[in-house]
């Protein structure tokens, strides 16, 4: 009992450093748009997913921890410690003016531990419990813009427009299958903030003028939900054991209703004076009006899918719907709308886990898809969004052990080469996305026997 303690509290001494980490890792990343809605949506998939396009809705696998489809939790069949994090190299160019930025940052992805709640007498029933908890961020806002011009008949300004913040999500989940249906959802706490700025300097030669710097900070949070459905169809069963399905179909489903988040806004207009280590203090305060309470409107958005999967192949198509018109922001709408992502994606794992080989690379998934859609911000058009994933997932446990059921330690790895614009939007961005998530099976929290 004490061991079962010690390791509870090192798990939630884990996540709270995880938290840190989503509050500090987006200090360096600069895109414009990051400015609308909540900012930059981060990929709602695990690193096994995103090597395939992101396919989820249908996604089952007791090797990983699928949170955007709770209802594959019901399929955990030991404790399952989960981490993923990315490297994200981005080169945005602007055609008016004409310019380049390029950037590379390390994100942390997400951080979850799931486990399975299934008693013998379930299994024996064909039901199936489990459950997870974790953290990760939802967007991410990052942009730091400036911009100088010649003022007719007055002077030079210089105008610097900054912004920093981002929404996450801790969250607790539970999914349960009675025969081949499953259904799950996923509960917590939904929180962020948003800081942006406006700073203008007068440039003149004789008089000398103080910065007046134009803030609204804005800090939110409350409750969310979602759910998901899941339905397993055999096609063919195995000639020497007829309870084995050696080829299926299966369909998912998964969503989240409109969610009203509490926020509280500050709102500053002051002059300043910047010291000589590069920070600013106050000189006078023009106007402030703090702790102005609002709501800010998340929109609902829900995915459907289906799966093909057999001995080594598996196959899957996503389409995912968000209705961002609904976005509000004290009652104020945004730069943002409806839209849509087909995402497709495919496996091949060639490996025989009753059969040991001292092979390495015939235990390793290989993974490959493509996702395509328009941009949910409207500024500059309509853009499009799209891109090309491949990965892989390589075990690191022993090939001696390999074949154990379910005791492994898998290193999931994707690289993500994706775009957001054309030649007819001013600006674009070009992504390419390393990702890298270690997920962990262990006879954890087991109640042990002698026999």
């Amino acid at each position: 009992m004490h061991s079962a303690k010690l390791t509870i509290a090192r798990i939630l001494s884990v996540l709270l450093i995880a938290l840190g980490f989503c509050n500090t890792a987006l200090a360096q990343e600069n895109s414009p748009y990051s400015r609308y809605g909540l900012g930059d949506l981060t990929p709602n998939h695990n690193m096994f997913t995103r090597g395939m396009g992101g396919i989820s809705a249908a996604t089952n696998d007791n090797r990983s921890i699928n949170f955007t489809n709770p209802a594959s939790l019901s399929n955990l069949a030991l404790t399952l410690f989960d981490l993923g994090g990315e490297i994200d190299i981005r080169t945005l160019k602007s055609s008016n003016p004409v310019g380049k930025f390029n950037s590379v940052n390390t994100y942390f992805s997400y951080l979850q531990v799931g486990f399975p709640l299934t008693t013998q007498k379930m299994a024996s029933k064909g039901m199936g419990w489990g459950m997870s908890f974790g953290i990760r961020p939802v967007t991410k806002i990052n942009y730091k813009i400036e911009k100088n011009e010649r003022l007719t008949n007055i002077d030079s300004l210089n105008t610097l427009y900054e912004g920093n913040g981002g929404t996450n999500q801790a969250f607790i989940g539970t999914g349960f299958k009675i025969k081949n249906f499953s259904i799950g959802i996923n509960a917590g706490y939904m929180f962020g903030s948003k800081d942006y700025s406006t700073k203008l300097t007068f440039i003149n030669d004789t008089t000398f003028y103080y910065l007046s710097n134009s803030e609204t900070k804005t800090t939110f949070g409350g409750l969310f939900f979602n759910a998901g459905m899941q339905y397993d169809i055999p096609l063919a069963y195995d000639s020497k054991n007829p309870k084995v399905v050696t080829k299926s179909l299966r369909l998912g489903l998964y969503g989240n209703l409109q969610q009203n988040l509490r926020a509280n806004k500050d709102i500053i207009r002051e002059t300043i004076y910047y010291d000589p280590n590069g920070g600013y203090f106050r000189v006078d305060s023009v106007f402030e009006d703090k702790d102005i309470k609002g709501k800010i409107r998340y929109p609902a958005s829900f995915g459907f899918g289906v799966n093909y999967q057999e001995k080594h192949w598996m196959f899957g198509a996503d389409l995912e719907v968000s209705n961002w018109s609904s976005y509000r922001y004290y009652n104020e709408t945004d730069a943002v709308k409806n839209n849509w992502t087909l995402r497709v994606g495919a496996q091949y794992d060639p490996s025989d886990f009753n059969k040991p080989t001292k092979k390495y690379f015939n235990f390793v998934s290989y993974r490959a898809g493509f996702y395509y859609g328009p941009d949910y911000i409207t500024i500059n058009k309509n853009r499009p969004e799209y891109g090309f994933t491949l990965g892989a997932g390589f075990p690191l446990t022993s090939l001696k052990r390999i074949s154990y059921p379910y005791q492994f330690v898998m290193l999931n790895t994707g690289l993500e080469i994706g775009n957001r614009g054309n030649r007819q939007t001013n600006v674009r961005e070009n992504l390419v996305r390393i990702n890298i998530g270690i997920s962990m099976s262990a006879r954890w929290f087991e109640k042990r026997k002698y026999y």
